[in-house]
């Protein structure tokens, strides 16, 4: 089939990358628009724009200077470079198990896992859903320690509600993000004196230039135009076996290699720039139109075929993963009526336990990952389509499985 559906379409409009692509022309006062961006996005004088999640939470550790061999409990489904950030500051993460339903962060398996060298806790809220805060948060009270969330794939517009008893969140507004302005990251930093040292750390910092903005906007100019579904489809054809291996480099922020080095950079004046007129212009109609789309889709799964964070609070189904016994066969089921559906259509992953702490193997997390396919759902997929991708669903459920179906490989998502 000549024409696919693309596994994911980015939030962002023609006239936003004008506006982005104008902005590398004209804006220059990075200084100025970092300072009322902030202000916009923290009345109460908390806020501090980054380059990107990842260098803000590497500002962050930068600023806190926690001892090494420190441990950090985190989801143990999230990014992997936050791990390497981690480790990268000499601090060692401790995968806490997650619930399917919410994928909260489990207590009960966190209460044995802490320990006299546990410094913080990082909760991820996954896939355009969020998870309840309150037992983490209260967790954190009782073992005194710093609480972190990770909103990046968690975004609902401006106004969105972060948990207060969180000392620190983080938004992005990276490429494949809702509202992007393909990069920037936003952060709540409760302590002043905290979010000023990593101020002063980031002010050191070289700052991104307009051109390597610029670069950025045309990149993902080209993505958008080449996912629409005709030339989708020939470029699946023409890559084959290598084709999810080219989607996934496509939309890689960073590259391989040393992580620290690319992170410190400011944000270029044209990025906050676009930043401040996406948060201005933010589009809550493709919001519910995309919560309505994943809803719909949610209530016609087949049975064999479950939804993840069924149980999340405010699910906006930024990406929409479900879990099958027969992921692979599913895939290929969905990419013959046109529709494209992968494993790795984000970058999360499974925390690997440290060797000498094998009691926080995460077991739900790994058999949950197992299993995951990524569908579309974004609104402007067509309903016929999203019906002829249920009945596709279906038949596909309904293959009798192999040995190998029925105990899949782990996947490791890049």
């Amino acid at each position: 089939m000549l024409s696919l559906q693309s596994r994911h379409r980015l939030d962002i409009r023609l006239c936003d990358f004008a506006y982005a692509l104008l902005a590398s022309a004209w804006a220059r006062d990075a200084d100025g628009l970092s300072s009322r961006l902030e202000a916009a996005w923290s009345p109460n004088g908390a806020g501090l724009a980054c380059r990107s999640v990842r260098s803000g939470f590497h500002l962050l550790l930068e600023a806190l200077a926690l001892p090494a061999g420190g441990e950090v409990l985190v989801s143990a489904v999230t990014h992997p470079d936050m791990i390497r950030i981690l480790t990268a500051h000499g601090l060692v993460a401790v995968p806490v198990d997650l619930d399917p339903a919410t994928l909260a962060p489990l207590v009960e398996p966190a209460e044995h896992l802490v320990g006299p060298r546990t410094e913080a806790i990082l909760i991820a809220h996954l896939f355009g859903g969020r998870t309840d805060v309150a037992p983490v948060a209260a967790f954190a009270r009782r073992h005194g320690l710093l609480l972190w969330e990770d909103c990046a794939q968690a975004f609902t517009g401006p106004g969105d509600i972060d948990d207060p008893r969180a000392d620190v969140s983080m938004y992005s507004f990276g490429p494949l993000k809702t509202c992007t302005a393909l990069g920037g990251a936003l952060l709540k930093v409760k302590d002043a004196a905290l979010r000023q040292r990593m101020r002063t750390i980031q002010g050191r910092w070289r700052r991104q230039g307009s051109r390597a903005y610029a670069v950025v906007v045309l990149k993902f100019l080209a993505f958008t135009l080449v996912t629409r579904p005709i030339p989708y489809g020939l470029i699946a054809r023409a890559y084959g076996r290598n084709f999810d291996q080219l989607v996934n480099s496509s939309v890689r922020a960073f590259h391989p290699g040393s992580l620290l080095p690319q992170l410190e950079l400011q944000p270029s004046a044209p990025l906050l720039a676009t930043v401040a007129y996406r948060l201005r212009t933010f589009d809550r109609a493709r919001l519910r139109r995309r919560a309505r789309a994943g809803e719909w889709l949610a209530a016609h799964l087949p049975d064999d075929v479950s939804l993840l964070g069924t149980q999340m609070e405010s699910r906006t189904h930024w990406l929409f993963p479900v879990v099958s016994t027969q992921p692979d066969y599913l895939i290929r089921a969905s990419r013959r009526v046109g529709i494209d559906a992968a494993r790795a259509a984000s970058s999360v992953t499974v925390v690997d336990p440290p060797a000498d702490r094998p009691e926080s193997e995460p077991v739900a997390a790994r058999k949950m990952m197992r299993g995951l396919v990524f569908l579309p759902a974004y609104p402007e997929l067509p309903r016929r389509r999203r019906a002829v991708l249920v009945a596709a669903l279906a038949g596909s459920t309904a293959r009798p499985q192999t040995k190998a179906e029925v105990a899949p490989r782990e996947v490791r998502h890049a």
